[in-house]
């Protein structure tokens, strides 16, 4: 769907680029109320329309593949790193470097994207659940979260095929071992992260193995009986990139977007979504990166490697 924030009056920060266009085609990848927040506090600083196509990151990116021959969109924000490296590689991304992303760490930042902000993934529990609280990953192979478990599906999921990247880095084959151990405990794998949590907060099950933290810091605070629980023994994060397409028509447009999205009030309202703020001196609502244990990833190794990781998931999980 399709929204439109209407003209706001002008004023001097964004009038020059106005007068070259008034127009702009955003496609994000959620939180929808980010992405209207965003566009809505822009509009009004700057006088420029925001057309905005908010969806999963698999619906955005067919929808930038359907339109290759005709490209739409100015701006694109993707919940997956590696969707940014990927059409950078393709040359479909314009350089920029955003003065507002000094703040932003190093390996967040990028000659032709950077981070929005940040997630990682966690165990999402279900507090009024009958099962004892979890605190590592392995521990939701016990017996007492039989048929209580719900993961979503890496194919349908970027973050959710990161954390599974993530555990084969840091525990190698155990990392399988554990997913075997968990799929032998009957963990379902319904589908894309909404539909691994709902379950959990509607009861019917206990626990999410690998929900994306942002969602459930929400929901809990919201009044949800849902508590984020991040394993000491680490866990992966989830930059979500936001880049200028090559194509695009407005670059002026684009560029000054992308520094709201990175100025004090943009990484405000990213913060207040419970994802991490892209800047660290922007403070979130959360915990934030140094506060995690961080596994790294070989984001090229792991991209290079994305069907065979996925075919093994499917084997191991749910064709087991």
């Amino acid at each position: 769907m399709i929204r439109t924030f209407m003209l706001a009056a002008s004023i001097s920060l964004g009038a020059s680029v106005a007068a070259q266009a008034d127009t702009l085609t955003f496609y994000t990848a959620g939180p929808g109320g980010l992405a209207d927040a965003l566009s809505e506090a822009f509009t009004a600083e700057t006088g420029i329309t925001v057309n905005v196509f908010q969806a999963t990151t698999g619906q955005v990116m067919a929808r930038l593949e359907a339109e290759e021959s005709n490209p739409q969109a100015d701006v694109v924000v993707s919940a997956s790193w590696g969707s940014a490296q990927d059409m950078h590689e393709r040359g479909l991304l314009m350089e920029y470097v955003s003065p507002n992303a000094e703040m932003a760490p190093e390996f967040l930042s990028h000659s032709h994207y950077v981070a929005q902000g940040i997630s990682a993934l966690a165990i999402a529990w279900n507090t009024q659940s009958d099962t004892p609280r979890p605190s590592e990953w392995a521990d939701l192979t016990d017996e007492a979260y039989r048929d209580l478990v719900t993961m979503p599906d890496p194919s349908q999921s970027g973050s959710a095929f990161d954390l599974v990247a993530g555990l084969e880095a840091s525990m190698g084959e155990e990392a399988w071992d554990l997913l075997a151990a968990l799929a032998d405990n009957d963990m379902i794998v319904p589908g894309p992260n909404a539909a691994a949590l709902n379950p959990v907060l509607q009861g019917a099950k206990a626990v999410v193995f690998g929900a994306v933290d942002y969602i459930s810091y929400g929901r809990a605070a919201a009044g949800e009986s849902i508590e984020v629980i991040v394993p000491e023994s680490g866990t992966v994060i989830a930059p979500r990139p936001i880049m200028i397409f090559e194509s695009t028509q407005n670059p002026d447009a684009a560029k000054a977007f992308v520094d709201f999205v990175l100025s004090d009030a943009g990484q405000a309202l990213v913060a207040e979504t419970f994802l991490m703020p892209a800047r660290t001196d922007i403070e979130g609502l959360r915990p934030g990166i140094n506060e995690l244990n961080v596994i790294e990833i070989d984001e090229d190794a792991v991209a290079a490697r994305r069907d065979e990781i996925i075919a093994r998931f499917n084997e191991t999980v749910i064709e087991r």
